[in-house]
């Protein structure tokens, strides 16, 4: 990792994901507690609505802890990973709250108390920013990413899956939060790759990024 931070033709790519991740972090939060402030009255779902509320912050929140120390641990072991990476996860952040900034709904009435053991979750979120769900859309993004990655790309399309349902059986999110994020960040993947391309050839050098397309 170190002598990766040696390399100029990296370290560019490399300051500049780290400043964007920043810059959607703070729009993040300034969009989550706009929709806080403006959030109506909560909706009918047809799932939501036919469904208990289940007990699943063991892996909402710890899981997703769990999760994310992974991504950052694997994405320090080849700093060539992080620039696509972190400028696709911050085009996911920024697009995301602009959806929030939208509509405003509270959240379904029967649900879990807002997790109180994730200090950073409850820093980033206020729980009316709803659509669309990134503990669903996120793991998926990241499926996309790696997709030439068989191993990776089966673990983060099971933790999308999982995270998803727990969203939906915990009352977190309506289900249209969690089944329109497949569609919506498909679509901001295609963007990222058009719009960060001279990123992803850096990230298809590293062993974990897989090999790209045309060379197999």
């Amino acid at each position: 990792m170190f002598r990766q931070l040696k390399d100029k033709t990296l370290l560019v790519p490399l300051c500049g994901s780290l400043v964007l991740l920043a810059f959607a972090l703070w729009i993040n939060y300034q969009a989550a507690e706009y929709a806080f402030q403006q959030a109506s009255n909560p909706v009918t779902d047809l799932i939501l609505s036919n469904t208990r509320v289940y007990d699943v912050d063991l892996v909402f929140v710890f899981g997703s802890v769990a999760f994310w120390t992974g991504v950052i641990i694997m994405l320090l072991t080849d700093l060539r990973l992080v620039p696509f990476t972190l400028k696709s996860i911050s085009l996911f952040i920024v697009i995301r709250a602009f959806f929030i900034s939208l509509t405003h709904i509270a959240p379904f009435p029967e649900r879990l108390p807002p997790p109180s053991t994730n200090f950073i979750l409850n820093k980033l979120t206020f729980g009316s920013d709803l659509f669309f769900s990134g503990h669903t859309g996120l793991p998926f993004l990241l499926a996309l990413i790696y997709w030439n990655n068989k191993t990776l790309r089966h673990i983060f399309l099971a933790g999308s899956a999982t995270f998803g349902a727990s969203a939906i059986l915990g009352h977190y999110h309506y289900s249209i939060d969690v089944f329109a994020a497949y569609f919506i960040t498909y679509a901001i993947f295609r963007l990222a790759e058009k719009w960060f391309a001279s990123d992803q050839r850096i990230f298809w050098t590293a062993p974990l990024g897989g090999k790209r397309p045309e060379a197999r």
